[in-house]
């Protein structure tokens, strides 16, 4: 968890930043959310409206809430 649920934990400053990773050709649809700590491969789409809540491996499209895997794509 990145961030404290309890109204008491939050009002010491206790959340936690994580590195979102993006690659190369990238296509990140609109109103896409990505979570912390998410790395997105090479050559993947993010479909639109879609939550990335898990790594997203090289060459895939992902789609949904949460984003799960739609379709392999060609690595060119």
């Amino acid at each position: 968890m990145t961030h404290p649920v309890n109204a008491v934990e939050r009002r010491k400053y206790l959340a936690k930043v994580l590195p979102v990773t993006i690659g190369n050709d990238v296509w990140l649809c609109g109103k896409v959310t990505i979570c912390p700590g998410v790395t997105i491969g090479n050559n993947v789409v993010v479909a639109a409206g879609s939550v990335v809540i898990r790594d997203v491996p090289d060459n895939i499209m992902v789609a949904g809430n949460p984003a799960k895997v739609v379709k392999k794509l060609d690595k060119e």
